[in-house]
Parts: structure tokens; sequence; C-alpha cells
């Protein structure tokens, strides 16, 4: 179990951002989804970019300890779902995040807000 699903949920924002994620948000879905705790949602610009930040994220993760319980759409890279139990991570291909709308589905999550760094 993680110690902090908050610090991981950073921790993989900050992965997604280094590679030039866009649209990272992470939501408090406490109360709200009874499938996880925190959502982060972002964007990459073609199915290799979402590819490489989820390979990043899980890569990133798994040297702190953290293994995900399951990933779905490495294969296809239009979006993949990183799920750690207490929290999960949706990569979108540009166009299927508007689609699917997952914001509006856990509008009653609160915002996290993200420390990233950018590095100059």
């Amino acid at each position: 179990m993680p110690e902090d699903p908050v610090q991981n949920i950073h921790t993989a924002a900050q992965a997604i951002f280094d590679k030039k994620g866009i649209n990272i948000l992470a939501l408090d879905v406490k109360g709200v989804s009874s499938l996880t705790d925190y959502i982060l949602i972002a964007e990459g610009s073609v199915d290799r970019h979402v590819v490489a930040m989820a390979k990043e994220v899980i890569d990133t993760l798994k040297k702190q300890g953290e293994t995900p319980l399951y990933v779905e759409g490495l294969q296809s890279g239009d979006w993949v779902v990183i799920d750690y139990l207490d929290y999960m991570i949706h990569i979108f291909m540009p166009g299927l995040r508007d689609k699917y709308q997952l914001e509006e589905l856990f509008r009653d999550g609160k915002i996290v807000e993200l420390k990233l760094k950018v590095n100059e």
C-alpha cells in the first residue's frame, strides 16, 4: 500500500510534465467514486507520446516501490489507464479526453493542486 497516494500523484504528474504532457489534472474523488480515491488525467500529442508518458510513470513509481495493479491501453496508445488501486492515471490522445469527459463524470471531486517543477 502506498504511504501517501497524493505524493505518488505528484510524482506521476511530474513524470508526465517532464515528458511534455499537457492539461494535467488531479482530482480527489473520495466519496465520489467507489473505484479509487484519486484520479490523474493528462494528454499526450500522439499515441507514441501517450505510451512513452505511461511507461515513464510506471518506471518512476516502480523506483518508489509502487507497481500498478492493472495497465490497459499500452498497445493502442490512444487512452492508457494505470490502476494503482488508491489512485488511477488516465493519459489520453487529444480528442479522446473531450469525448469521454472524465472531469465531468467526477465533477464533484476536489482538484488536487499540483506543484510541478519547471526545468529550465
